[in-house]
């Protein structure tokens, strides 16, 4: 189905959306209060210019979500091209001109979908770091596998058990290859409990939508 033309009117040569956050400005503008409206219209004009750099890196799921113009689009994947310092600027003042044409209900997407990408970027680290933690807790404290299974109750609970008991065994066999004089080496039952624990923390279809669990107990 074919986009319809967005309606707007030109000004020096420049298209302004109807709606968008330009066309504010610029009534305004004539309506007087012009010193403030040249400030505000620099800052915004500077902000979708940021918006579009950060365009370059959004997963493409969330771009394709927004349904952006097709210029805009190709401009994207031609400035992910372009290696040039100097080319690569020009890219960007296009890409941040063609962001100016926008209207405020796109403008906003965009934002949502940037800040849904830094928010789910800040979730996946929170993970790590808990996986982290409770595989110091599970290797140091037996009730602490029940805690975990609180967690998730879906973990292997036998092959969890067997891994814990490798890993003290590997623990103990590194001390001694320290006090030795020799480099120690992490077994591999150590990593399998980290990817374990890192998929039990990760979200379900059903939660989301929610943050992800607290830390243990006693962690850093």
């Amino acid at each position: 189905m074919a986009r319809k033309p967005t309606k707007g009117y030109y000004v020096k040569g420049h298209f302004v959306a109807e709606g968008s956050e330009l066309d504010h400005e610029l009534k305004r503008e004539l309506k007087g209060d012009t010193e403030t409206s040249r400030t505000d219209l620099k800052k915004h004009s500077e902000h979708l210019q940021q918006l579009g750099e950060q365009l370059l890196s959004l997963r493409s799921a969330l771009l394709d979500r927004l349904a952006l113009p097709s210029g805009l689009l190709d401009a994207l994947d031609a400035a992910r091209r372009i290696t040039d310092f100097e080319g690569r600027r020009r890219q960007m003042q296009y890409i941040g001109k063609l962001m100016r044409r926008l209207d405020s209900d796109t403008v906003q997407a965009v934002e949502q979908a940037l800040a849904e990408q830094h928010h789910g970027s800040a979730a996946d680290t929170l993970r790590l770091h808990q996986a982290e933690q409770w595989r110091t807790r599970l290797l140091a404290e037996d009730e602490a596998l029940n805690a975990w299974l609180q967690i998730a109750p879906q973990t292997d609970l036998q092959h969890l058990r067997t891994l814990i008991r490798q890993a003290r065994k590997d623990a103990q066999a590194q001390a001694s290859a320290e006090r030795a004089g020799q480099a120690p080496r992490q077994g591999r039952s150590f990593r399998e409990i980290y990817q374990l624990l890192r998929a039990g923390l990760e979200p379900t279809e059903d939660d989301s939508a929610t943050p992800p669990p607290a830390q243990p107990q006693g962690a850093a």
